[in-house]
């Protein structure tokens, strides 16, 4: 896997800090650098649900070091990564959702804007940074409702509090790229992904964890806006994806700094009602229901441009929707039967990178 960025040789030993590991998204990123070798330093709260994945799937054993803390306490943050003394660093502790965000917008910009910002701080005042990848979303494009994917080159924008302080992030970003990074040759790039599915995801109000929830519980699934169009894919793809990033960002700095897009082909953003009619056969006997109530504002339509990736990294999906919604509800049946996840999460990244040898899809 030398020319995919996945070498034992690269990873082996490489001090890597990050953030945001006891969530959906950081756990599987640090389950895949342990596999790789890296020395792994996490830093970020306790898991925001039980279960969680970073306790089913024993994300922690495997750290290098660990701080349970939070990014709003900069002086924490400060003292944590100044510990590691990492080469790289990648930041994705935030508050994710769309609608926390509504009922508590102060703290989703403290944490997702000037908790970047401190993360940003610190690494500026560490001299053995050298690549660091922010993790914002796709949705910090100001949204047009259009059907082609946005391309890394668009407007910022961003209606709720969510998409708002990530579309701050990026250019919080930007400004300490452009300020400190550049003239030290530190690589400081953002990535943006499409709506992320997999097994381990128990978050409230994101549609696959929430169909799950309901189908164990033997109850419908209630909808709020079944024709919304969203780019679904497997977890471990933008993960693949921020690997790439990272280790060009160390061997080449400046060159592949910037935002970078990671969302799934063309054919897999799809409408929330086909994505169920999907997993309904998957989990013959579950069933859902449109909740027509007044709801507050998400975008419609979201796609993906990442034909960038595709030509600067070499990145390109390899699971298709299809492959994606089959592992995650394979990945919660080998929880219903309380086999080893950790194992399992392991044996799913390694079909992964067996998956990364052919053309893509």
């Amino acid at each position: 896997m030398e020319n995919l960025g996945l070498n034992a040789q690269f990873w082996r030993g490489r001090r890597v800090f990050l953030t945001g590991h006891t969530g959906f998204k950081g756990g599987w990123l640090s389950l895949w650098l342990q596999r790789l070798g890296a020395r792994v330093y996490g830093y970020a709260l306790d898991p925001a649900t039980e279960p969680s994945l970073c306790s089913v799937a024993r994300v922690a054993a495997g750290l290098s070091g660990e701080t349970r803390a939070d990014v709003r306490d900069a002086a924490a943050l400060s003292k944590a990564l100044h510990a590691a003394d990492p080469e790289i660093v990648l930041h994705l502790a935030a508050q994710p959702l769309v609608r926390q965000s509504y009922v508590d917008p102060v703290g989703t910009y403290a944490t997702n804007l000037l908790g970047t910002v401190h993360l940003l701080e610190a690494a500026r005042q560490c001299a053995s940074v050298r690549a660091i990848v922010n993790i914002t979303t796709d949705k910090c494009y100001e949204n047009r409702e259009w059907i082609w994917g946005y391309r890394e080159n668009e407007r910022l924008g961003g209606v709720d509090p969510y998409s708002s302080s990530k579309a701050c992030a990026e250019l919080a970003s930007v400004a300490y790229r452009e300020s400190f990074f550049r003239a030290r040759g530190v690589g400081l790039a953002t990535a943006r992904a499409g709506n992320v599915i997999g097994g381990g995801d128990w978050s409230d109000d994101r549609l696959v964890p929430d169909f799950l929830r309901a189908s164990q519980a033997g109850k419908a699934l209630v909808v709020r806006h079944p024709d919304a169009t969203r780019p679904w894919q497997h977890v471990l793809e933008p993960l693949y994806g921020y690997l790439l990033l990272a280790r060009q960002l160390y061997t080449q700095g400046e060159a592949s700094a910037g935002a970078w897009n990671f969302g799934p082909r063309e054919a897999d953003s799809c409408a929330v009602r086909e994505l169920l009619e999907r997993l309904t056969q998957l989990l013959p006997g579950t069933a859902w229901q449109h909740n027509g109530s007044a709801q507050p504002h998400e975008a419609h339509m979201l796609r993906l441009d990442s034909s960038k990736a595709g030509a600067g990294l070499g990145w390109v999906p390899r699971w298709d929707l299809t492959q994606a919604l089959a592992r995650t509800v394979d990945w919660h049946q080998a929880w219903c039967q309380q086999k080893d996840m950790h194992e399992f999460c392991n044996w799913q990244i390694a079909a992964y990178e067996a998956a990364l040898s052919g053309p893509g899809r």
